[in-house]
């Protein structure tokens, strides 16, 4: 197979954790008989410190055209000024419309080698292999109105939770399909007893509920959800929800895995162009030292492979490799360890 695939490193310890991600698909590439073509372009604040963008039209243009987006991470101290006409999060929003992926997959899975790292008591973390999905383009990031004014001699900001019935039907069959693979149990996380917004989505949640009966529906409000994230979260199987819920939902589910360095996510919309990430940030406190841990990212190069160039054995191949790796004991510093971001890809490779 003949493959584009765009690499966008970012900032922080994005580049170092892109670089060993590449090196692993070249691999499989090579040992597949694959062949790979890579192009990487800027984006976030590098891309604002060189074009004065975050994300020009031709780098959103190579990336529409590639059959797949592997990206690091954005942002950093440097470029957090909130009055800035441009910031990095906002190439990621413009990237995520651009390339038309409406829902964020994040996974979270408990390795047993890597229980202590879990502020969970190990009890609690038993059989924990959770899919959110998270609906990407709609909700208060990107409701309109938006901004600020002077009303009644006052300062007000306006943010505008908006969504239409098509934006949640089409994100909710998705994670309806995803269940079907899995345990066939979906939740459905809304705060219907307060939003317009969540009492539109929790009644198409249970119209395609009943287009999938084989699958069971459970809804959840997202207080709730928050909660039995931490006390009980073996029994969650699918979860969707919409934008703003999703993203702290999973930044809360990243906890039980350990390590934020450890989980992978992908982005996928109606096309085969996915955008494929950690679900970690830049961490400019240790960029440049060669020391963050690259599974995140490595198992997002998984992820594209299984999603957006349908290679599922090759995919396969890296998930077992970096399972047996952890439970060999390898380990960079976030999970206790000393290795190098280089040497935790040499082992993953070599599992290969």
């Amino acid at each position: 197979m003949k493959a584009k695939i765009t690499l966008l490193s970012g900032d922080g310890i994005g580049p170092e954790v892109v670089a060993e991600a590449m090196r692993v698909l070249d691999f499989i590439a090579s040992k597949y008989n694959h062949t790979f073509e890579f192009k990487e372009r800027l984006m976030g604040g590098c891309s604002i410190d060189k074009y004065g963008s975050s994300l020009t039209d031709e780098t959103l243009a190579d990336c529409q055209s590639a059959d797949a987006v592997l990206l690091g991470a954005v942002g950093g101290p440097k470029w957090d000024d909130p009055a800035a006409k441009d910031r990095p999060e906002r190439g990621l929003l413009a990237l995520r419309k651009g390339l038309g992926v409406f829902a964020n997959l994040r996974p979270v899975k408990v390795h047993p080698a890597l229980m202590e790292w879990s502020p969970l008591k190990p009890e609690k973390l038993q059989g924990v292999d959770i899919l959110v999905v998270r609906e990407l383009t709609g909700g208060l990031y990107f409701g309109w109105p938006k901004g600020r004014d002077i009303k009644d001699g006052r300062e007000r900001a306006v943010d505008t939770l908006e969504y239409y019935d098509y934006e949640i039907r089409r994100v909710m069959e998705l994670a309806f399909k995803l269940a079907k693979g899995r345990k066939k149990k979906v939740t459905s996380v809304d705060k219907a007893n307060v939003l317009e917004s969540s009492r539109l989505w929790r009644q198409i949640a249970t119209k395609v509920g009943a287009e999938n009966p084989d699958v069971e529906l459970d809804h959840m409000l997202v207080d709730t959800a928050s909660m039995r994230l931490i006390t009980g979260p073996a029994w969650m199987d699918v979860i969707v929800t919409e934008n703003m819920f999703g993203d702290i939902l999973t930044d809360e589910a990243s906890v039980l895995a350990g390590s934020m360095g450890m989980l992978p996510s992908a982005s996928l919309g109606e096309s085969t162009v996915g955008l494929y990430e950690p679900i970690h940030g830049s961490a400019p406190d240790i960029a440049g030292k060669g020391i963050a841990n690259p599974i995140g990212t490595i198992l997002s190069s998984a992820m594209l492979l299984r999603y957006s160039l349908k290679l599922a054995d090759e995919a396969a191949d890296i998930e077992k490799a970096v399972e047996e790796t952890i439970t060999n004991g390898a380990r960079t510093a976030d999970i206790g360890g000393k290795l190098t971001t280089r040497q935790m890809a040499d082992k993953i490779i070599k599992r290969m």
